[in-house]
């Protein structure tokens, strides 16, 4: 890998949002909730293997986007937390993840 890639060299500069961009972004993505620059949404599943499959689709996302929440799970639930480190705050790769992530409900249920 380059330095250049390994610096982020290229990569669109992430800012911190607003409050205001905030409210307007947690319209696009209903369910989830903000708390302390945190942007999280519990999901429920019928059963462990459900849970961990979603689990795993997550961390397809979070490795694709190179944007990584905090995930934490139980037999039918699955919390995850974002935030950006980088801006100390939320940023529009919060909310394009938790949008992509819903994406994943709607897809598996053929709709």
């Amino acid at each position: 890998m380059s330095d250049a890639a390994k610096s982020g060299a290229g990569a669109v500069p992430v800012a911190r949002l607003s409050d205001a961009e905030v409210r307007e972004r947690l319209l696009r993505v209903p369910e989830w909730s903000v708390a302390d620059a945190t942007l999280s949404r519990t999901f429920t599943f019928k059963n462990y293997y459900q849970t961990v499959s979603f689990v795993n689709a997550v961390a397809w996302i979070a490795h694709t986007r190179d944007h990584h929440p905090d995930i934490s799970f139980g037999y039918k639930t699955c919390t995850i937390r974002y935030t950006t480190h980088d801006v100390g705050g939320l940023s529009e790769k919060d909310f394009a993840c938790a949008a992509q992530i819903d994406a994943l409900l709607v897809e598996g249920r053929g709709g």
